[in-house]
């Protein structure tokens, strides 16, 4: 006999102690603090609404339904979503060792979904074209355009640049320090357009409310650092002006995939493709290395040759004749 599913009310009441234990013990980030927290507030909201008095593997399967089919949810998406239900229900276990034993999280298998066809990335044209649709002749615009300049010019997070101070800045030496994921600390070196840009936006930041006391390096109209979520609206209001067309779902986090799939069509090693994004493996980098639309479109072009020269040939429209230079150093001509 299997053990008793344990009740939602003594399940939820952990959700506070849970969020103080990962932020002080574990010093996660900000952000992942803020999806974590959503995470379970949308599980308990889901648990209420369709009147589960326990946390069975039932109500968790009914709950990756709800997520798949009610809210399309990508299998990354749910599967984060099911890894912190099973971070929850680990810590729950260290004060309810009887009663945690039946909560079924580690018995959900992990959905291997993830990206279908690599990350999805806007065109080199499609990323000018974004830019040139921010009005830099406003103070929020010349800011907006740092922010999503650094979120392309360096392939920052949505939350490591919301988490950027003023002494993460330093133009003298063109660096910037970035606090990403799990709290790694990494330096990134400032090229091309961007110590320009950034030092634009630092000659109008003192124009904020608050800008004096505020230390944040990004500051909102009311003097606060800015936020995610006004960073996130800002990016679709000018996507919309843009007027760009994709068959894909563009949002800020597109940016860093077309950091990382221009440098790999540059030709970029995996390995300074992982350090400048701040992952802790190379297996999340791979995902990067796949040939663009552009690199997949010129080697059609190129086979399409290759077949019309095969059928010329065959069909005797084109010869091929030898020139002799030299004795032993022959060339071939193709002559339409």
């Amino acid at each position: 006999m299997g053990c008793p599913a344990m009740k939602t009310d003594l399940f939820f009441q952990y959700v506070e102690p849970f969020m103080d234990y990962r932020k002080t013990v574990y010093e996660v980030s900000d952000q992942t603090m803020r999806s974590n927290k959503a995470d379970l507030s949308l599980f308990e909201k889901f648990i209420k609404q369709r009147n589960f008095t326990a946390i069975s593997g039932k109500a968790v399967i009914n709950f990756q339904k709800y997520l798949k089919e009610e809210r399309a949810n990508s299998g990354a998406s749910l599967n984060r979503k099911i890894f912190t239900l099973r971070s929850f229900g680990k810590f729950i276990k260290l004060h309810e060792p009887q009663q945690a034993a039946g909560l079924p999280f580690k018995d959900i298998l992990k959905i291997r979904q993830g990206y279908k066809q690599g990350p999805q990335a806007l065109t080199v044209d499609q990323v000018q074209v974004f830019f040139e649709s921010i009005d830099r002749t406003s103070c929020l615009g010349i800011r907006d355009y740092a922010i999503y300049g650094l979120m392309y010019g360096l392939g920052l997070r949505i939350g490591e640049v919301h988490g950027l101070n003023i002494e993460s800045l330093n133009l003298k030496n063109n660096t910037l320090i970035v606090i990403g994921k799990g709290s790694r600390r990494r330096v990134m070196n400032l090229t091309g357009e961007l110590p320009r840009i950034l030092a634009e936006y630092l000659t109008i930041r003192s124009r904020f409310l608050n800008a004096n006391s505020n230390n944040a390096f990004l500051i909102s109209k009311k003097g606060n650092r800015l936020s995610i979520r006004t960073m996130e609206d800002n990016f679709k209001n000018i996507l919309d002006r843009s007027g760009i067309i994709t068959w894909f779902k563009v949002t800020c986090h597109t940016l860093r995939h077309c950091f990382a799939s221009h440098l790999n069509d540059q030709g970029v090693e995996i390995m300074a493709l992982q350090s400048l994004l701040g992952h802790s493996t190379p297996k999340s980098t791979q995902i990067y290395i796949h040939p663009s639309m552009q690199k997949l479109r010129e080697a059609l072009e190129r086979l399409l040759a290759v077949i019309y020269m095969n059928q010329l040939l065959r069909t005797g429209a084109m010869t091929l004749k030898f020139q002799a230079r030299g004795r032993d150093r022959p060339s071939i001509m193709g002559v339409f």
